[in-house]
């Protein structure tokens, strides 16, 4: 008798061999040998559908792996560049990396939708209320708890707490009355977010100059005469103020007439010099890197790209609004001053821009 025979003369009936990776054979949906048996509460897949979601999962993880070797291979080929190198780099990175994200997950949502069993479970149903004895103890707890704290016996601990407690009740009325953007008593907030200081005038009744950040030197138009030219400028008594600069901050750039599109208001301008805000609007970073022959300026933070010679147009990356031109003009001395505020909150937006259009036609232009 051999080793895979009985006793009785019949040959012994192996289990077949399992994949690594798989459950035991002995699992609640299979017999010893492997093969499905019914279960209480589990509704298997149909067969057939459930080998053609097979095919569409393995797709799916298929595809998943080759768009990872195709980001990688992205990666190392598109170099940050020019505008169509950079926005090439960015579709191939951002589409590959998504299928890549993508396709394993719809992968999984159709095994265990389509391949894996159903089951159908039951909860059985209990009273919710508590029995009359944990009623009771409760009860008596709380009354002990309020004994013991002398919320009832000491009246001035009582009376006290009340009153601190009031004016929680008058905060929020307070708080929300801080939204209103009509102009009344509680719109402080408002106000401050949506104007900068060159709407405001010097001590004398005159308009701000426009100052070279860093060194407070007034700007002549006659002495800003190359085309190309840009200069970060802020406005005149303020160079040391943080907290206006952070809204304040301009650039000029120096046009020749003929290179400037509609999209730059003509009446803001003086002799080709156009002034934008420094402060990006997608997140407020300075947004002063210039390229002359393309009349671009950058943000570095997120490559934001905007159009200088047409409204500073928005032509690549997230921002969503262009930046903000100031009117300019000059004074009888001929140095660059500010005709009023700039048409539309400047940096990011917040619910101040919804007086942009009404800020515009005060000013005469459009935002």
């Amino acid at each position: 008798m051999t080793d895979n025979e009985h006793e009785n003369g019949r040959p012994e009936r192996r289990a077949p061999a399992r994949v690594i990776g798989t459950p035991l054979a002995d699992t609640p949906f299979s017999d010893s040998h492997g093969e499905e048996h019914a279960v209480p509460g589990v509704v298997p897949q149909d067969e057939r559908k459930a080998r053609r979601a097979e095919r569409i999962a393995a797709l799916c993880f298929t595809l998943a792996f080759a768009a990872l070797v195709a980001f990688l291979v992205a990666y190392v080929h598109f170099q940050i560049g020019g505008l169509s190198a950079t926005g090439a780099s960015h579709v191939a990175l951002g589409g590959t990396l998504t299928l890549a994200l993508l396709a394993p997950a719809a992968g999984i949502v159709i095994w265990v939708r389509q391949i894996m069993p159903k089951y159908e479970l039951v909860q059985q149903r209990h009273p919710m209320a508590s029995p009359e004895e944990v009623r009771a103890e409760v009860a008596a707890t709380f009354v002990q708890g309020a004994g013991e704290s002398g919320i009832v016996k000491r009246r001035l601990l009582r009376r006290t707490l009340l009153l601190a407690a009031a004016p929680l009740g008058l905060a929020p009325l307070v708080l929300l009355r801080d939204l209103d953007s009509t102009g009344a008593p509680g719109a402080q907030l408002h106000r401050r977010l949506a104007h900068t200081v060159w709407g405001e005038k010097t001590k004398d009744g005159t308009p701000l100059r426009l100052v070279v950040e860093g060194t407070g030197q007034p700007i002549r138009a006659a002495d800003f005469d190359s085309p190309g030219g840009i200069v970060s400028v802020v406005p005149q008594g303020y160079e040391h103020d943080l907290n206006v600069l952070a809204k304040a901050t301009v650039i000029l750039i120096k046009f020749r007439e003929e290179e400037l599109k509609p999209g730059t208001n003509p009446n803001w301008t003086h002799d080709g010099i156009v002034a934008y805000s420094k402060i990006c609007t997608h997140v407020g970073c300075p947004a002063a890197l210039y390229e002359q022959t393309t009349h671009h300026i950058l943000c570095p933070c997120h490559q934001s790209t905007f159009d200088a010679a047409d409204g500073a147009r928005v032509v690549f990356g997230p921002a969503a609004r262009p930046l903000p031109q100031l009117p300019i003009g000059v004074d009888e001395q001929g140095y660059l001053i500010a005709l009023g505020d700039f048409p539309a909150p400047v940096g990011p937006g917040y619910w101040e821009r919804g007086d942009a259009e009404a800020r515009a036609r005060e000013n005469g232009g459009h935002s």
